[in-house]
């Protein structure tokens, strides 16, 4: 069911021309250890300002806004949940425009799903977006991830996490991420559990 959902989001939004990604858990499973999901979560490259032509893309693949208020919503959230009426899939599209997506999105890697080229965040910037959420499933993900990619560029990683830290100082992103590279060289790391959900 995912499967088919992504392949007409991939479809629309090329033909829309919106930039996007997918980050959250289905990315992870692409990455790391087999773990249960129960959404979809895409970055889009655009401001809110294209909401307009997001919601023609959504109306068109049978999604339905779970806000009565999209607009107010997204201008508030930068978030617009969606849900696929036939299987009950949520696909959370998160519209942003900073430098640092703009790039990730560029990186993004492009994989076929139903014949449709889909494109995933970068190991790396899967790593970023983890690291930034900080939650315990989400570090637990970084360690799954790191320990199936340890040629990751981690200078890469280390210099944006580095640039948030310095505008956020009160936040542990360094840490975190010298925490998680250190545990995924533990021997048994990054083992999956089924807590869910991203």
């Amino acid at each position: 069911m995912f499967e088919e959902i992504l392949a007409g989001l991939a479809s629309r939004l090329r033909e829309a021309e919106i930039p996007y990604m997918v980050i959250g858990g289905l990315a992870v499973l692409l990455y790391g250890e087999p773990r249960m999901t129960r959404d979809i979560d895409v970055t889009l490259g655009v401001t809110p300002d294209r909401l307009a032509d997001v919601l023609r893309v959504v109306e068109s693949l049978s999604l339905r806004p779970l806000v009565d208020d999209p607009a107010s919503f997204v201008s508030r959230t930068m978030v617009l949940p969606v849900i696929h009426e036939r299987t009950g899939v949520r696909v959370d599209l998160i519209f942003s425009f900073t430098g640092y997506e703009s790039q990730a999105i560029e990186r993004a890697t492009r994989v076929e799903v139903l014949d449709e080229e889909v494109c995933f965040a970068s190991v790396e910037d899967l790593v970023i977006h983890k690291l930034f959420a900080a939650r315990p499933r989400d570090l637990e993900d970084v360690v799954s991830v790191l320990k199936r990619h340890p040629d990751l560029d981690v200078d890469y990683v280390r210099g944006w996490l580095r640039e948030f830290q310095a505008a956020m100082p009160e936040e542990h992103y360094l840490k975190n991420l010298e925490n998680t590279l250190r545990r995924a060289a533990e021997p048994g790391a990054g083992r999956p559990t089924d807590d869910g959900g991203i």
